[in-house]
């Protein structure tokens, strides 16, 4: 479809509203419009839809990134765990 001088297309149009709605709304409106989205998925498909795409997720990223980089990250969020317990530890014995 050719464009006419002066008009826009759809996707410069959802562009300019999307610039319009993220200086009025501000990032507390962007989070609330993604409650919102959620809550309207969960009610559409239930809640095992978000398991199911999870699952897909990950085997996507299983398949590109390999067993390493699912060691690698299982690591990171461990250490961060023995972090937060530690600290959690100490908020006690200061108390």
């Amino acid at each position: 479809m050719a464009k006419l001088e002066g008009e826009m297309t759809v996707r410069e149009a959802g562009k300019l509203g999307g610039q319009l709605r993220k200086k009025s709304l501000g990032k507390s409106g962007y989070q609330e419009l993604g409650r919102k989205g959620g809550r309207t998925t969960k009610a559409r498909h239930g809640s095992e839809f978000y398991s199911e795409i999870g699952r897909k997720g990950g085997k996507a990223v299983f398949e590109r990134r390999g067993k390493e980089f699912f060691s690698r990250i299982g690591r990171k969020g461990g250490r961060r765990v023995r972090e937060l317990i530690e600290l959690g530890k100490q908020a006690q014995k200061d108390e």
